[in-house]
């Protein structure tokens, strides 16, 4: 009895992680082009999203994933660049797009909270499942619509939300 004891241990220690990890990017065809996009599935990855980048290069961009479809918002704080921005509901239709434009960034007499209350806030109108952030100007190169669909592995997706 024993015995079996130590192996069970021994099998049920060698699995842990015998899952693969999550992927760090998908491909997604936008319009009739396909970009490759860097995921965000968890809460540290979201809130970072494209701070303190200073290019975004063609084709590429970012997914945000979340655990659910819900009323959401975007800001630009630390961010460097003018990026364009894709709200999509569960299904992958877009319900919001908006071009963010850089914001003087935090000064010396300024604190977090009063930084942070300046920013403006770009929404989803709707529930939003899924956020797309690209190069600005994509959605107008593209001639993106709110209502277009873009098709996602949603069940994929919605499996490596964290």
């Amino acid at each position: 009895m024993v015995t079996r004891f130590i192996i069970l241990i021994t099998l049920s220690f060698s699995c842990i992680g015998c899952s693969s990890p999550p992927p760090t990017s998908t491909r997604v065809t936008i319009g009739n082009e396909v970009y490759t996009l860097e995921l965000a599935i968890d809460l540290p990855s979201r809130a970072k999203g494209l701070m303190h980048q200073t290019t975004i290069a063609n084709g590429e961009g970012m997914l945000f994933v979340f655990t659910d479809a819900s009323a959401r918002s975007f800001w630009m704080k630390n961010c460097l660049i003018p990026i364009d921005l894709l709200f999509l509901d569960s299904r992958g239709t877009i319900t919001a797009l908006h071009t963010m434009e850089p914001e003087p960034p935090k000064n010396k007499e300024e604190s977090v909270f009063q930084y942070e209350a300046r920013l403006s806030h770009y929404w989803s109108n709707g529930p939003a499942r899924f956020a797309i952030e690209l190069q600005a100007g994509e959605i107008e190169r593209l001639g993106l619509s709110v209502n277009d669909r873009i098709a996602l592995d949603t069940a994929k997706l919605r499996s490596i939300a964290r």
